[in-house]
C-alpha cells in the first residue's frame, strides 16, 4: 500500500511521512480504519485540565511503537528523488490547503481525527475564540516568494473555506445497533441538564443502592446542602451502600440528549468526609443496553479523575460527546475510609427527535426582548449606560462608593423626576449582589431596568404609574469584587461559597452594626421608648472607630441609607426559594434559631407573602425543596431568626436605623444559574418584582406642617398606638408608614410642638391613606424663637420667669 516499513507511525502512508518536517506545509491524512492501533493508550482527559481546554486529542505514542520506530532523519533519507519533487510541488501550492502553514494536523501527529469539543458549561467571562468565523480564517497566511535572490514577505488575503452549518439541535438517527447517532455537527457549549436548578425531577434519578433515604439518588445534585444532623431526610449527597461493589448513579434525561461533560462534588456534611476520586461513564437508550465512554487511543473505558475535597466542583469533558437518553456515573475509587458519595451536574444539549418518539423538550424562554446573559463589571456598566441613553428623562446613574478593589457601586435611579426627592413621593430600593456568587439578583435588576425603560416608552399604564408615583433605586452589585471572582469561575464551577465574601474576606450580610442587642437590653430595663428610642438607633461607638472591621461596601450602603428616606426595600439573594423577614438575629444569646418577630410582624408577613405569592417558582405546587427545609409548607416565607440567626444583617439594621422596611428574597436554588435559564428566572420573578414595589402605597402617608407657617417639619415622629416602632418625617415634612388594613390611632410629635393624635383607617384599596398633621408651637418654643431673633422680653413675663426660677431653686 505504499508504506515505508518501520518509518513514521504505524498505519501512516509513506507520502505523509515528510509532512512531519516543520518547514513543509502539512496535509491531512485520510482516515485509515485498518490501523486501529494508531492511537496511544492514555487515561481519560478530564479534571481541571479539561476545564482549561486541554481535553482535545491524545498526544503521546505508546512506548512500544516508539521503541520500534527508526529516527526521523533515516526515514527522510529513505525517500527517493521523485518523492522529493512531489513534496516540493505540494509546498508551492500550500495556500490551497485548508490547514495553516507550520501547524501539523491531528492526523499527522497521531491525534484523533475527531476532536472532542470543549464546552463552556456555564456562562464564563472568556469570550469565544475569534480565530474563525463564518468559515473565514482570521489570521493572514504568509508566503515566502523568492524573486531575484530577495525574499519578499507578502500578505495573502484571508482564506475562505466552506464550512458545514452548525446547529444547536441536530437531527438524530437510530443506528442498526440501537444507538443514537448525530448527523450534524453541534455547538460545543452544552448547558447543564438541570440537576442543581431542579429542572431534573427526583423521579429521573436512580441509583444501584443508597445508605438511607436522605442519601438517595435525589440528593446527588450539585451544590445541594445537608441539614444540621447526619441521618435525617436531607443529607448532602447520594451515597451507595458500603457493601455495594459496583455502585452507580443514573440520570434519565427523558429524551435524546447529547451528553458532553460531568461536574462532580463530594458529600456536603459537617460530620463526615466522603468523595469519589474516579469514575466511569456509561450511556443507554433503553436503560438495559449500555455502552461506555471510551479513550480514543486505547479504545478502553475511560476513567475520569474526580474530587480531592468535598466542595470544589471538578469538570470532566467526555472524549467524545454521546447521544443517548440515560447516563450513568460509576464510581471506581473513593476516599479511603469513606463512602462512595457524590453530587453531580450533567452537561447536555437537547437534540431533535424527527420521529416524535419522545415528549417535546420544554423551552426556557421569555416573551420580553431583553439582554439575557451574565454581565461582568464592564458589561454591567455598559448596559446601564445604554438604558440611561435610551430613557434619559426617567433614569439617572450615580455611585454610592467604591469596593475594596476600587470598583464603583453603581445605582440606577428611575423616576419621572430623577435626581430629586419629590414631596410625597416614596423612595424604594432593590439591592442585589451582597454575596458576589449569588448572581441571579444582579441579572434580575439589570433586566428590570431594561423592562421599565422599554415599557415606559411604550406607554404601559402600570409602569407609567409606578415611575411617576415612586422613586426607584436599583443597586445591582453591592459586592462587585466577589462577583468578579465568581464570574471568572463561571456558573457551574464556582461552587457554593467562592465569591461570597468581599475582597477582604468579609461577609457583608454580617457586617452591619448590631443594633438589636442595645435595643433589647434597654427594653428589658424598661427604658424604651421614654429614654431609649425604638427607632433610628445610633451607631455604636465601637463601630465608628478607625480600627473597626467595616467593609467599604458596608459604609457606602449605610451612608446611602442615611442620605435618602427609603420606605421599602428588598435584598436579593440566592440558594433557596423563600422570603425571610426581620428580625434576622435571635433575641436569646447564642441561640441558633428562634422566632424573633419585630413590632411590625403583620406588615413584614404581608410584604413577604406578596412577593412569594406572585413568584412562579415559589408557588409551583410540584416543586421539591432546594436543600434541607421545605418552605412551601409555610407559604415560602419565614422569620429570619427562626431560620438561622444572622447578627449584623442589613435587614435588621435598616429597620432599626432608618424608616425602611426590608426583606430578603432567596430567588433560586441555584445561586449562579446558567445564562440559558435567565429567561425563565425573569418570568418567575417579573411580576413579583413589580408587585412588591407597589406595596409602598400600602398604609398611610402625609405631611406634618407647622400650623402657622405651613412649612414641613423635619424629623417629626409618627407613632402608631400598639406598635412599638416609630418612623420620622423627611426634610420636607413628608412621611410614609406601612400598615396593614385596619383602624389606627396615629400621633405626630416634634420638639417644640404640641402633639396631635388622630384616627386613620387603612383599607384594602390601592394607594396610601392621607393622614396629614398640623402642629402648634408651644409657648416655650415661641419664646426661644423670639429670644433667638433678638426680641426683648416683656417686664411681666420676665418677673413671672424669675418667680418660676425661684420656686425651682
Amino acid at each position: 500500500e505504499g508504506r515505508v516499513g518501520g518509518c513514521g507511525d504505524p498505519g501512516r502512508p509513506a507520502w505523509a511521512l515528510p509532512l512531519l518536517l516543520p518547514s513543509l506545509p502539512p496535509l491531512p491524512s485520510p482516515p485509515n480504519p485498518s490501523a486501529p492501533g494508531s492511537e496511544a493508550s492514555e487515561p481519560a482527559v478530564g479534571g481541571r485540565a479539561a476545564a482549561a481546554g486541554r481535553g482535545g486529542g491524545l498526544r503521546s505514542l505508546s512506548r512500544k511503537r516508539r521503541a520500534h520506530r527508526p529516527p526521523r532523519d533515516q526515514c527522510v533519507r529513505a525517500l527517493d528523488p521523485a518523492m522529493w519533487g512531489l513534496l516540493l510541488a505540494l509546498a508551492a501550492f500550500a495556500p490551497a490547503v485548508e490547514v495553516d502553514l507550520g501547524a501539523p494536523s491531528t492526523a499527522v501527529l497521531g491525534l484523533a481525527t475527531t476532536k472532542a469539543p470543549v464546552p463552556t458549561p456555564r456562562s464564563s467571562p472568556a469570550q469565544p475564540s475569534a480565530g474563525k468565523e463564518n468559515g473565514t480564517s482570521k489570521r493572514p497566511v504568509r508566503i515566502r516568494v523568492i524573486k531575484k535572490k530577495k525574499i519578499v514577505m507578502k500578505k495573502q488575503k484571508k482564506l475562505t473555506h466552506p464550512r458545514p452549518p452548525v446547529t444547536a439541535r441536530p437531527s438524530v438517527t437510530t443506528s442498526p445497533t440501537g444507538t443514537l447517532d448525530l448527523t450534524e455537527k453541534q455547538e460545543p457549549d452544552c448547558p447543564p441538564l438541570g440537576l442543581e436548578s431542579l429542572r431534573v425531577s427526583d423521579n429521573q434519578l436512580y441509583a444501584s443502592s443508597s445508605q438511607s433515604f436522605g442519601l438517595g439518588p435525589h440528593r446527588g445534585r450539585l451544590n445541594i446542602q445537608s441539614g444540621l444532623e447526619d441521618g435525617d431526610l436531607f443529607d448532602g449527597a447520594w451515597c451507595a451502600e458500603q457493601q455495594d461493589a459496583e455502585p452507580w448513579l443514573q440520570v434519565d434525561a427523558g429524551h435524546p440528549t447529547r451528553f458532553s461533560g460531568i461536574i462532580t462534588q463530594g458529600r456536603n456534611s459537617i460530620w463526615r468526609y466522603d468523595w469519589v476520586t474516579s469514575y466511569k461513564v456509561q450511556f443507554s437508550n433503553d436503560s438495559r443496553t449500555w455502552w461506555g465512554s471510551k479513550n480514543r487511543s486505547s479504545g478502553m473505558d475511560a476513567v475520569f479523575p474526580a474530587n480531592s475535597d468535598p466542595e470544589t466542583p471538578v469538570l470532566n469533558l467526555l472524549p467524545e460527546p454521546q447521544v443517548a437518553r440515560f447516563i450513568r456515573l460509576l464510581p471506581q475509587t473513593w476516599l479511603q475510609g469513606g463512602a462512595s458519595c457524590l453530587r453531580a451536574e450533567i452537561l447536555a444539549c437537547p437534540v431533535s427527535d424527527p420521529n416524535g418518539l419522545f415528549p417535546e423538550v420544554p423551552v426556557l424562554g421569555s416573551s420580553d426582548s431583553l439582554d439575557f446573559r451574565h454581565h461582568d463589571y464592564k458589561a454591567m456598566r455598559k448596559l446601564m449606560k445604554q438604558v440611561n441613553e435610551q430613557c434619559p428623562n426617567i433614569t439617572r446613574i450615580y455611585s454610592i462608593g467604591k469596593s475594596h478593589q476600587g470598583l464603583k457601586l453603581y445605582v440606577m435611579e428611575m423616576s419621572d423626576q430623577p435626581g430629586e426627592h419629590e414631596l410625597g413621593e416614596p423612595e424604594v430600593r432593590y439591592v442585589a449582589g451582597m454575596h458576589g456568587n449569588e448572581a441571579l439578583g444582579r441579572e434580575l435588576l439589570l433586566l428590570l431596568m431594561q423592562f421599565l425603560c422599554r415599557e415606559f416608552l411604550r406607554g404601559d399604564p402600570r409602569v407609567t404609574r409606578l415611575l411617576t408615583e415612586t422613586r426607584i433605586h436599583l443597586l445591582p452589585s453591592m459586592n462587585p469584587d466577589g462577583y468578579e471572582t465568581a464570574f471568572r469561575r463561571g456558573s457551574e464551577l464556582v461552587g457554593w461559597a467562592e465569591g461570597r465574601w468581599n475582597h477582604q474576606g468579609i461577609d457583608l450580610n454580617h457586617n452591619f452594626a448590631d443594633l438589636n442587642t442595645p435595643l433589647w437590653e434597654a427594653e428589658d430595663e424598661g427604658l424604651v421608648p421614654d429614654t431609649v428610642p425604638n427607632h433610628h438607633l445610633p451607631l455604636p461607638t465601637y463601630y465608628t472607630l478607625p480600627n473597626a472591621t467595616v467593609a467599604p461596601e458596608t459604609w457606602a450602603v449605610i451612608k446611602w441609607m442615611q442620605r435618602i428616606p427609603f420606605v421599602l426595600s428588598a435584598n436579593l439573594h440566592g440558594g433557596e426559594l423563600v422570603v425571610s423577614y426581620p428580625f434576622d438575629m435571635t433575641r436569646t444569646p447564642w441561640a441558633a434559631r428562634e422566632l424573633t418577630p419585630t413590632p411590625d410582624e403583620a406588615v413584614f408577613r404581608w410584604l413577604s407573602t406578596v412577593y412569594a405569592g406572585t413568584n412562579r417558582a415559589m408557588q409551583d405546587p410540584d416543586r421539591r425543596p432546594c436543600h434541607s427545609q421545605d418552605f412551601s409548607l409555610y407559604g415560602s416565607i419565614i422569620n429570619g431568626a427562626d431560620w438561622h440567626t444572622v447578627p449584623g444583617s442589613m435587614n435588621d439594621f435598616s429597620y432599626l436605623h432608618t424608616n425602611c422596611f426590608e426583606v430578603t428574597v432567596e430567588l433560586s436554588c441555584d445561586k449562579f444559574p446558567h445564562e440559558n435559564e435567565l429567561p425563565q428566572e425573569w418570568e418567575n420573578n417579573k411580576d413579583a418584582l413589580l408587585t412588591y414595589l407597589e406595596q409602598v402605597r400600602m398604609g398611610i402617608a402625609g405631611v406634618v406642617r407647622d400650623k402657622d407657617t405651613e412649612l414641613g417639619i423635619a424629623d417629626a415622629v409618627i407613632s402608631v398606638d400598639g406598635i412599638n416602632h416609630d418612623v420620622t418625617t423627611a426634610w420636607g415634612g413628608d412621611y410614609w408608614r406601612l400598615l396593614t388594613p385596619g383602624d389606627y390611632m396615629v400621633t405626630a410629635s416634634a420638639e417644640g410642638y404640641h402633639t396631635v393624635t388622630r384616627s386613620c383607617r387603612v383599607t384594602f384599596e390601592e394607594g396610601p391613606v392621607p393622614c396629614n398633621f398640623r402642629l402648634t408651637k408651644t409657648p416655650k418654643q415661641r419664646l426661644r424663637e423670639l429670644l433667638a431673633a433678638g426680641a426683648k422680653v416683656p417686664p411681666d413675663l420676665r418677673r413671672r420667669l424669675e418667680r418660676l426660677r425661684g420656686q425651682k431653686n
